[in-house]
């Protein structure tokens, strides 16, 4: 079994686009695509496809692009930001939650002015 542990900080830059291009093209290649039908389904260039899975840069909307043609957005998942509240904050809130209803009066006629 491969080592898939990737020590990204130790990554240069390059490297990093040469990982993300061998993850598009093994994506590709596991879903039995050729590179003309991804480019087409992600509204790019096959040469702009070619450049990733070659490790040349591309802009992120067309990596972007590319991950929704692969269906493998999930993978900004990690991006996502989680507000985690405290026990003190949900109690809070478990608290001002409203435990009566009141009974409304639909005749607005017998209501009292001050």
């Amino acid at each position: 079994m491969a080592n898939t542990n990737t020590n990204w900080i130790s990554l240069s830059d390059n490297s990093i686009i040469t990982s993300l291009g061998a993850y598009v093209k093994h994506q590709r290649l596991i879903q039995n695509k050729t590179q003309a039908k991804i480019a087409e389904a992600a509204g790019i260039n096959r040469w702009t496809l070619s450049q990733i899975e070659n490790g040349e840069a591309i802009s992120l909307i067309s990596l972007i692009q590319i991950l929704r043609a692969l269906n493998v957005l999930h993978v900004l998942d990690h991006f996502k930001i989680e507000t985690k509240l405290s026990p003190l904050e949900l109690a809070k809130i478990e608290k001002q939650k409203r435990h009566r209803a009141r009974n409304t009066n639909d005749n607005k006629d017998n209501e009292s002015e001050w």
